[in-house]
């Protein structure tokens, strides 16, 4: 069987282009999942995962499923019926969280921000400390917005109240420097789709020890696939058989945290920040402009506004049919009114935010405006000098 699957560049909010090395890598030919090579390079991908989060968690692995597994996997160990958890929500996966953890049976408080606004920490602090709070979570970028979260102020108030930190890192983890054990947080999940340019399918965790405790301490068992204990089995020393692991999957991620390490964290997010500088350099000449302010900002994903009379959808449809670009659609109250850039890991790159930028005007000019396409490049290529 063949299948004809168009070459698109993918600068939508995730999965991102991939690299020939990490698609090389996972065509290579599988082994078993218990496999001595295999248990071998599943301790190199915990090792190269841990920096990455900035902790030594002894509990840091790739979980066999997309980010919404993490998302899951969080919830299923570190909440119970009765808990009262304060989730932030300020776009579609904060919403995400608190609904989880709802139907976990939890007593969710939410602190609310408009879509493309940043949390308000202070309103945090007094949501946390209005009761016997167990849990608190935040995402860190969210994916739907593009506004990052400012973590500290948070944690802080998470540890004054006594309550565990969990932190949504799916978008920032690999495009950003993460210091997540100095700050306090107790668990975050990610998934390898986006800065991380791994194909979708595996979920990054991390659990301290006060969280492994937390889970153990639970008065019913974590549903089996999640189960704390259960995963330890297979990723620490004893290697239990708890399920199979994907492991053209593990391939391809261990490849692609070998090119993170060779790059450095530190030179991959100001890269991350640059391309993100040149392409609001450049929206401004097209009549665009971005939905968050620069200070609260992700620098790997961007909302844009629409100017008035461009259709979305036609829009969109336009740069994925001629010019073989997909982005994204706006979420929840966004929908129909932003598009949103994904410049991520292997697709962060200078050639692809002027690519973007020249679609994005002619796209603009199908619909009827007016964009100065050439000050549009001019404005991107003065960042990057």
């Amino acid at each position: 069987m063949s299948l004809d699957l168009p070459e698109l560049l993918l600068l939508g909010p995730g999965p991102s282009p991939t690299s020939p090395a990490v698609r090389s890598a996972q065509a290579l030919p599988l082994v078993g999942h218990l496999d001595p090579t295999m248990l071998e390079l599943l301790d190199r991908v915990q090792e190269r995962l841990r920096p990455l989060f900035g902790v030594d968690h002894r509990l840091t692995l790739p979980l066999a499923g997309t980010g919404s597994a993490g998302m899951e996997a969080m919830v299923s160990n570190l909440i119970e019926a009765g808990d009262r958890v304060v989730v932030g929500v300020h776009g579609v996966f904060g919403q995400r969280f608190a609904e989880s953890a709802r139907r976990a049976g939890a007593d969710v408080a939410t602190v609310e921000a408009e879509f493309g606004t940043p949390l308000d920490p202070d309103a945090m602090a007094r949501t946390i400390a209005a009761g016997p709070t167990r849990t608190v979570v935040v995402v860190h970028a969210e994916t739907s917005t593009g506004v990052l979260t400012d973590l500290a102020p948070i944690a802080a108030a998470a540890r004054a109240a006594g309550a565990m930190f969990v932190v949504d890192c799916v978008t920032s983890l690999g495009g950003l420097e993460l210091d997540l054990q100095t700050l306090g947080v107790d668990a975050a999940f990610s998934g390898t789709q986006k800065c991380l340019s791994c194909p979708p399918g595996l979920a990054p965790v991390t659990f301290s020890e006060a969280a492994i405790e937390r889970a153990a301490a639970r008065r019913q068992p974590a549903p089996f696939y999640f189960d704390l204990g259960l995963l330890t089995g297979y990723f620490g020393s004893e290697r239990a058989y708890h399920y199979t692991a994907p492991v053209s999957m593990i391939y391809a991620l261990a490849a692609a945290l070998e090119e993170v390490h060779a790059e450095g964290l530190a030179a991959r997010a100001e890269r991350h920040r640059d391309v993100a500088a040149a392409l609001r350099a450049g929206l401004g000449p097209l009549g665009l402009e971005p939905l968050v302010p620069v200070e609260h900002a992700t620098p790997m994903l961007t909302a844009i506004r629409y100017p008035d009379g461009v259709d979305d959808r036609a829009f969109r449809s336009h740069l994925r049919m001629v010019h073989g670009i997909e982005v994204g659609g706006g979420l929840g109250p966004l929908a129909g009114r932003v598009f949103r850039v994904g410049l991520m890991g292997h697709g962060a790159r200078r050639e692809n935010v002027l690519t973007a930028l020249a679609a994005f005007g002619d796209a603009l000019q199908t619909a009827g405006m007016r964009p100065d396409i050439g000050g549009a490049l001019a404005a991107a290529r003065q960042e990057f000098t």
